[in-house]
């Protein structure tokens, strides 16, 4: 079994080079790679005898522009899985999806897997030497498929989750985006009527030498508290969040608490719990049908659950199943999985068909995420419509209260 990847991403430099070509003419130019090796071994491929070779700084567009991102690693899979299908050897698959990337840094990590396979390294072993983006389930899915000879019914499996991975992971992000950009709007014009609005009001409300309502002179003081301390204000938040992450990192069970209240949230919190439920479920039916162990299985699925409350609950399920317990006994005992996933997963071990209930499993959760991301905007509109009307409503009835009463006394 693959060992738990410590590698950090692998840092793109920018190497300058002159050299004389298979003609003896100069030539020169720059190319982005993870190391002087890569460098040389392609110009060398080119027929061009380096000069003079110099690194410098990459530019952070240029780093953003090549940078690998989940999803490019997911295209990967699933073009090995094709290729590997239609009888193309790994190396020679590998090579052809490298020579038609275009960023930079999948090139460098594709040239490095296969420089090793090619050295004998299975491939398992090349990809979590070579790069973080293959975590240990990747690879011990990777190494399954290599002990067994199935290296292209694996890839199509791992290609296939992580594209439902990917279409959950953009669902929850979606569902989260609709509510923060309501309050950040909201408190923006809030802000701006504070800080712009209000004031000119109040100097017109100077002129009348009237006595102003108190709803009226409550918003006035909190214009001037706003003026006079908005920027304290900003520094606090980010402070906040600072220490928020600091104690995230530095305490599991600070960790676990915000965990556990991200999953007790109004409407988003369900969204989060079924989520990493659909990705407990996919996770342990890719890695099982594989032909890993179900122990194996378990400790992989813990670490890619994506929720520290339902990895120490999956982590408690491994060890009461290792001591005998059937799954489902040992899941209802964790206190995290609603009874109908329990009654399948039973179901699931009694027929011996556990991956295809678990399969069921995710796509009935998948399904429930995606119905509730759908109609977000109809369960929040009432909440927001209060929000919006106590907030910016409440700052708009502020400043023409004093004008009302005018009119009355008029």
């Amino acid at each position: 079994m693959a060992q738990a990847s410590t590698l950090k991403a692998p840092a793109l430099k920018n190497f300058q080079w002159r050299g004389v070509n298979s003609s003896g003419k100069k030539v020169s130019g720059q190319m982005l790679a993870i190391n002087e090796v890569e460098v040389r071994a392609k110009l060398k491929e080119q027929r061009v005898q380096i000069k003079k070779l110099k690194r410098r700084s990459v530019s952070i567009f240029a780093k953003m522009s090549h940078k690998v991102k989940r999803k490019d690693i997911t295209v990967l899979t699933r073009q090995l899985a094709t290729m590997l299908g239609t009888g193309v050897p790994i190396v020679q698959a590998i090579k052809l999806i490298s020579d038609s990337q275009r960023k930079a840094e999948m090139k460098s990590v594709l040239s490095q897997i296969c420089t090793q396979v090619e050295a004998g390294t299975p491939i398992s072993k090349a990809m979590l030497a070579s790069s973080p983006f293959f975590d240990e389930f990747y690879c011990d899915l990777v190494a399954t498929g290599e002990q067994t000879g199935n290296l292209a019914d694996v890839f199509d499996r791992l290609a296939t989750y992580r594209e439902k991975s990917e279409e959950l992971r953009s669902k929850v992000i979606k569902a989260m985006i609709y509510p923060a950009m309501v309050i950040l709007v909201a408190t923006s014009v809030s802000i701006l009527m504070l800080t712009m609005v209000i004031p000119e009001f109040e100097a017109m409300f100077k002129g009348f030498g009237a006595e102003l309502p108190w709803f009226t002179q409550q918003v006035i003081h909190l214009s001037h508290f706003i003026q006079s301390y908005l920027f304290i204000m900003i520094l606090a938040l980010f402070g906040f969040i600072f220490a928020m992450k600091e104690a995230r990192k530095r305490s599991f069970t600070f960790r676990l608490k915000t965990s556990r209240l991200a999953l007790n949230m109004p409407v988003l919190g369900g969204v989060f719990s079924k989520a990493a439920i659909a990705k407990f479920s996919r996770t342990l039916a890719t890695s099982f049908s594989a032909g890993i162990p179900i122990l194996t299985s378990l400790l992989t699925t813990a670490k890619t659950s994506g929720n520290l409350h339902y990895q120490v609950a999956i982590e408690q399920v491994h060890k009461d199943t290792a001591a005998g317990m059937p799954m489902y006994i040992a899941m209802r005992n964790a206190d995290a999985f609603p009874e109908m996933v329990l009654q399948m997963v039973m179901i699931g071990e009694e027929s011996g068909n556990l991956d295809d209930m678990l399969n069921k499993v995710a796509a009935i959760y998948e399904f429930e995420v995606d119905n509730t991301v759908d109609n977000l905007g109809k369960i929040i509109e009432p909440v927001i419509i209060v929000f919006l009307g106590v907030v910016v409503g409440g700052l708009v009835v502020s400043l023409y209260l004093p004008i009302f009463k005018l009119v009355s006394v008029f």
